[in-house]
């Protein structure tokens, strides 16, 4: 404000000087005094801004976005803040976990803010003061955990964080969205044990696996020759039964044609003309087996009355006639 004024003088006591101007000196200054109240009584705030404004050194008013108009001299704009969420970087710190590893970690701050009246005179930086509060916040976390639990834990750490500044933040007129931890780096030594512990663990699947699957492998072979084994005793049952099925059929059928012949040659015998037939029958058989035991073996063993054909005959015969008897009477009761 006094800067424009001065030169708004400077330029009334020069067109003083210059004889064509010198008559519109007290002019000139009334019209640049006018300007320099209008440029310093009007503000323009930007969409999302808010302008503290201050009268007499004390807090007077808020600036909304659009059109506003001050009293020069006496209002002056003290602070200018942006109601957009803003990203605040944290810078690296090392932690000291509950296991006593140090452990480097950095992070990001997502805050915004809320009231521009608690965050012009609720602290003298309210950047700095949740930058010291994240990292003091975020070491106490840590130490709270082992290593191995960090990795794993970063959600937790972050809600907890979020919690402590949005509390404290209130008082310097901010809200604390969100923070997020960017990485987590331990020592040199730490990460080449980790990685050989990662390598361990592999090499260890792997080995189960590999003899998971072959003990997988000799399952499924014995259990294939288990059911060969079950598969060929099935068949060799069936074919038992198969071949008794059969046997027994052909016993069966045996048995019927000799029963068909021994009744055939029982009713032959009953018809006239049948004894003289079975005589003749008998006889031929008699003399066809002597016939043939020379041919089955160099060793014959002969009857003592072999020689007596009619008498072997007259046997046959006489069983042949009880035989002929018992079916006449069987036929005539």
């Amino acid at each position: 404000m006094f800067p424009k004024l001065l030169i708004a003088i400077a330029l009334s006591v020069a067109a003083a000087f210059v004889p064509q101007t010198a008559p519109y000196a007290i002019w000139i200054l009334i019209v640049a005094v006018v300007v320099v109240f209008i440029i310093e009584g009007v503000r323009i705030v930007p969409q999302q801004m808010a302008f503290v404004v201050e009268r007499f050194g004390r807090f007077h008013a808020v600036l909304e976005p659009g059109l506003n108009l001050i009293i020069p001299f006496l209002d002056r704009v003290a602070y200018e803040h942006s109601l957009k969420e803003v990203p605040l970087d944290v810078p690296e710190q090392i932690c000291i976990t509950k296991d006593n590893t140090q452990l480097g970690v950095d992070g990001v701050i997502y805050f915004q803010v809320t009231d521009p009246r608690l965050a012009s005179y609720g602290s003298s930086d309210y950047i700095v003061a949740i930058t010291q509060l994240a990292q003091t916040t975020l070491r106490s976390e840590i130490g709270k955990m082992e290593l191995d639990k960090t990795f794993e834990s970063r959600e937790e750490i972050n809600r907890q964080i979020v919690a402590v500044l949005d509390e404290a933040g209130r008082s310097w007129g901010i809200k604390v969205l969100r923070y997020e931890i960017k990485s987590l780096t331990p020592p040199e030594s730490i990460l080449r044990a980790m990685q050989q512990q990662i390598t361990a663990e592999r090499e260890k699947r792997a080995v189960i696996a590999k003899s998971e699957g072959q003990r997988q492998e000799e399952i499924n072979i014995a259990d294939g020759e288990k059911q060969a084994a079950v598969l060929k005793s099935e068949g060799d049952k069936q074919a038992a039964i198969n071949r008794a099925q059969g046997d027994a059929t052909a016993i069966r059928l045996i048995a019927e044609a000799n029963a068909a012949a021994v009744r055939a040659v029982a009713e032959a015998i009953v018809d006239r003309g049948g004894p003289e037939a079975a005589n003749l029958k008998v006889a031929e058989q008699y003399v066809e087996a002597f016939a043939n035991l020379a041919k089955q073996s160099n060793t014959l063993v002969i009857p003592a009355n072999a020689s007596d054909l009619a008498g072997f005959v007259a046997t046959a015969m006489t069983v042949l006639d009880k035989t002929r008897q018992t079916q006449v009477a069987v036929r005539g009761g």
